[in-house]
């Protein structure tokens, strides 16, 4: 810590190793999460969830730290390229896994694709009724 730092250097040093150790215990928790969780689809929620916070709040730290505004910009769109990715390559991950029968079905409380799944393996469109 420098020695002529001001107030606003110490509140900004305080919420930057705040965000770094919030955005750490996120992202522990994911990486425990892909470990212990039993199946494909909770695996997927702890990689996605709270790695997009943890990620967050490590670039908030980054550019708190950094002081600077042009770092800003870059941190944001490294961010919003995160929260546009993640999910939907999480979503595309889950229904083929749910395609190919590497799901456990069983331990879904609603299972709203089936029927999609079902129409579309008999050949019939997607909006058509039976």
């Amino acid at each position: 810590m420098n020695p002529d730092a001001t107030g606003v250097d110490v509140v900004i040093d305080a919420v930057t190793a705040g965000f770094l150790i919030v955005g750490a215990l996120m992202s522990l928790g994911a990486a425990i999460g892909l470990l212990r969780f039993p199946d494909l689809m909770s695996r997927m929620h702890a990689a996605t969830k709270p790695q997009v916070l943890g990620l967050f709040l490590m670039l908030a730290a980054i550019g708190l730290q950094m002081r600077t505004w042009w770092v800003w910009p870059v941190l944001v769109v490294a961010w919003i390229f995160q929260l546009l990715t993640a999910p939907v390559s999480a979503h595309m991950v889950g229904r083929s896994a749910y395609r190919t029968k590497h799901g456990h079905r069983e331990m879904l409380t609603k299972d709203e694709l089936e029927a999609v799944v079902q129409r579309a393996a008999a050949g019939q469109e997607p909006g058509s009724e039976r």
